[in-house]
C-alpha cells in the first residue's frame, strides 16, 4: 500500500491540485515552444482570447510571465483587439488643485459610483508633479487622455499604462486676449490620433482664428488647415464624436450653432440642431453612449438628446427631462458625463456629482471620496492603447 503522501491515491495514481497544475502548466509554456506539449500547455490563439479578455491591470501584471505574455501584451495589435472587447467606459477622473495647490487627479470605477453606497478614490501620478496650476482635460479617446498643459502645450497621457507623451508646442504668436481651444479625437482613415488646435486673437478689434492639426505617428508638427468657419467657439474643448470634433459657436448672423470639424477630411460643417418644441435660454454639447448630444436648458428644467445617427437630424431624440432641484434661473447641470447600463445618467450638478433616474425622477448624490467641489470631471475606458508614437 502507499504511504499516502500528498497527490498520491491508495492506487498509486498521482491526483493533481488545481494551483500544481497551473503551475506546472505555465511553467511548460514558458519553457517549451506553444504548443510542443498538448497535455500541459493551450494552444496560443486560446491563449490570445483568454488573455483579451482580462482588465489591464491584470496584463501589465502578466507581463512578466514570461517573454512569450510579454511580446504579445506588448504588441499594438493586441492593445487594439483588447479594446475593441471593452470598448465603453469604466473609470471616472476628477481634476482638482488642492489645498496645497497641488493639482491632483482621482479615478473612480463608474460601477461604483452609479451604485456602491460610498465610492473609494483611486490616486493617479500626473506626469507633471507638483504643478500648482490647474491642466484642463481636453478629452478622452480610447483610454487616453488630453490634457492642455498651457496654451501651447499638450499632453497625452493613458492612466492605466502610465505612458505619456509631450507633444511639440504650438508657434503662435500670442497677444494680449488670446487664447487656444483643444480637440482631441481619432481619424478612423488613416488611423491615427489628432489634435486640433483653435488659436484665437484679436485682428482689428474683433476675434480671428488660426486652427492646426497634430498627427500622431507622423513628424509630430502643426499643420495648419483652414480657419474656423464662424465665430469662436465656445467651449472649452472639442467633443469627439464619429471621426469630427464639434464645438458650439455662432454664424455670422448671431445664431447658435454646432461646428463639426471632419478629422480625415480635415473640413468643416454645420450639424442642425433637433426640434426642441421649447423656449431654448441656452445649451451645451456633450458625448453620451458616444453619440452627440444636446443640454436644452429651460427655464426649470434640462431636456437632453441625443444624435443617435452623427450627421442626420432626424435621428435627434430627446432622452429625457431633468427638473431643476434649486432656483429656476441657476442652470445647475453644466455636463451629463455617461449613462449607465440600467439608463441612469451621471451628471455634473452645482460644482457636484448627481446621479440621475428617469425612470422614476429621484436624485442620488453619490458619497465620493477625496472629490473636490472645484474639480473637472472626465471618463475613460482602461485600455493598453499607448500615446507614443
Amino acid at each position: 500500500m502507499s504511504s499516502g503522501g500528498e497527490g498520491e491515491s491508495e492506487s498509486g495514481e498521482v491526483k493533481w491540485s488545481k494551483r500544481q497544475r497551473l503551475t506546472v502548466s505555465a511553467t511548460q509554456t514558458c519553457s517549451e515552444p506553444w504548443g510542443s506539449n498538448p497535455h500541459l500547455s493551450l494552444p496560443f490563439d486560446l491563449i490570445e482570447q483568454i488573455l483579451e479578455r482580462l482588465p489591464v491591470k491584470f496584463l501589465l501584471q502578466f507581463q512578466c510571465v514570461c517573454k512569450s505574455w510579454k511580446s504579445l501584451i506588448s504588441d499594438p495589435q493586441f492593445a487594439a483587439k483588447h479594446l475593441r472587447r471593452s470598448p465603453s467606459p469604466t473609470c471616472l477622473i476628477l481634476s482638482f488643485v488642492n489645498l496645497t495647490r497641488h493639482f491632483v487627479l482621482r479615478s473612480y470605477t463608474l460601477s461604483h459610483v452609479f451604485n456602491a453606497p460610498a465610492v473609494t478614490a483611486t490616486h493617479l501620478c500626473y506626469p507633471f508633479n507638483n504643478r500648482n496650476r490647474f491642466d484642463l482635460i481636453v478629452g478622452s479617446c480610447h483610454g487616453i487622455l488630453c490634457y492642455a498643459v498651457d496654451q501651447r502645450l499638450t499632453l497625452l497621457w493613458n492612466p492605466s499604462t502610465r505612458k505619456f507623451n509631450h507633444l511639440p508646442p504650438l508657434d503662435n504668436q500670442r497677444s494680449t486676449g488670446s487664447f487656444t481651444i483643444y480637440g482631441f479625437g481619432y481619424d478612423h482613415f488613416a488611423h491615427c490620433y489628432k489634435v486640433v488646435a483653435v488659436f484665437c486673437y484679436q485682428c482689428n478689434g474683433r476675434y480671428a482664428t488660426q486652427v492646426k492639426v497634430l498627427s500622431l505617428g507622423t513628424d509630430l508638427s502643426w499643420r495648419r488647415i483652414q480657419d474656423f468657419p464662424s465665430a469662436l467657439p465656445f467651449d472649452e474643448s472639442g467633443k469627439f464624436v464619429s471621426g469630427t470634433i464639434n464645438w458650439s459657436s455662432s454664424n455670422d448672423l448671431g445664431s447658435s450653432v454646432i461646428v463639426s470639424l471632419d478629422l480625415q477630411k480635415e473640413s468643416y460643417e454645420e450639424v442642425l440642431q433637433p426640434d426642441y418644441g421649447v423656449a431654448v435660454v441656452f445649451w451645451t454639447l456633450g458625448v453620451l453612449r458616444d453619440c452627440l448630444c444636446v443640454l436644452c436648458h429651460g427655464d426649470t428644467f434640462l431636456d437632453v438628446w441625443l444624435m443617435k445617427d452623427y450627421g442626420n437630424k432626424e435621428s435627434w431624440t430627446k432622452l429625457f427631462r431633468v427638473p431643476y432641484t434649486g432656483t429656476s434661473d441657476s442652470f445647475p447641470y453644466t455636463k451629463a458625463i455617461c449613462i449607465s447600463e440600467d439608463d441612469q445618467v451621471l451628471l455634473e450638478f452645482q460644482s457636484e456629482l448627481a446621479v440621475y433616474n428617469p425612470r422614476n425622477g429621484t436624485f442620488k448624490i453619490p458619497e465620493i471620496q477625496d472629490m473636490n467641489k472645484c474639480m473637472t470631471p472626465e471618463i475613460y475606458v482602461e485600455s493598453l492603447i499607448s500615446p507614443c508614437f
